[in-house]
């Protein structure tokens, strides 16, 4: 698609702030008004329409992505999104181990472990591992304290929320990176550990390696935009 503006500004509206071009406020893909919760956040999306050539590349509007998300999708099904969101606690990749006599087990341990258990102290409950690959259910006080933390927070909040546990397979990854010091690369490389494992044992993949690289760069992104809408 040809680039079909000039300038690109933001404006303080009811409710929030807004991306104008050529003085004409964006839309989300829905329809509705696209109207963001910080100036920071507006910004950075404003500045994501200016850097485009005289081409679009809309898969670089990521930030924009995830506004319409938050407002189209989670907007207007907050319930159906954290159901959503978790089950991924039903399947947390950081809850599913090796068999307890191989060496992946160990590893998993060590560097599984202690996100999990940061996770279980700060929402007061208890996540049920398991060996394998059958599904293990967590027990419905769990799903019931992480449904009200959920609940909490606000429409950006469980956009990005959704991203980042979407790329990481896990619910415990995605609240990890959420939080405000969050070391995205550190959780993102504890996401992939098997996939790491893996490669050191068989050697790396070309693709594989290059479609890691854009989905960690999605992942930060997913962290940025939440950081952004709470500036």
């Amino acid at each position: 698609m040809k680039r079909f503006y000039e300038t690109v500004s933001t404006d303080k509206v009811d409710g929030g702030w807004q991306v104008t071009l050529d003085g004409r406020a964006i839309k989300t893909v829905g329809g509705l008004p696209q109207i963001v919760p910080s100036s920071a956040l507006a910004k950075a999306m404003a500045d994501e329409w200016a850097s485009q050539g005289d081409e679009l590349d809309t898969a670089t509007l990521l930030l924009r992505d995830a506004a319409d998300h938050a407002i189209d999708i989670i907007g207007a099904g907050r319930e159906l999104a954290i159901t959503k969101l978790l089950t991924f606690a039903e399947t947390d990749t950081l809850c599913y181990r090796a068999d307890p006599d191989e060496a992946l087990y160990r590893r998993q341990l060590e560097r599984w472990e202690p996100l999990v258990k940061q996770i279980e102290a700060k929402h007061g409950i208890k996540l049920e591992r398991t060996s394998g690959v059958m599904h293990q259910a967590q027990t419905a006080e769990a799903l019931t304290k992480l449904r009200v933390y959920l609940s909490q927070m606000d429409d950006f909040a469980l956009s990005a929320l959704t991203t980042a546990t979407s790329l990481a397979a896990s619910l415990c990854a995605g609240l990890a990176a959420l939080e405000e010091d969050a070391d995205a690369d550190a959780i993102w490389a504890l996401a992939n550990l098997e996939e790491d494992w893996q490669a050191e044992q068989w050697g790396w993949d070309a693709a594989a390696e290059e479609l890691r690289t854009k989905r960690l760069g999605n992942f930060k992104e997913a962290i940025r935009f939440a950081a952004l809408s709470r500036s």
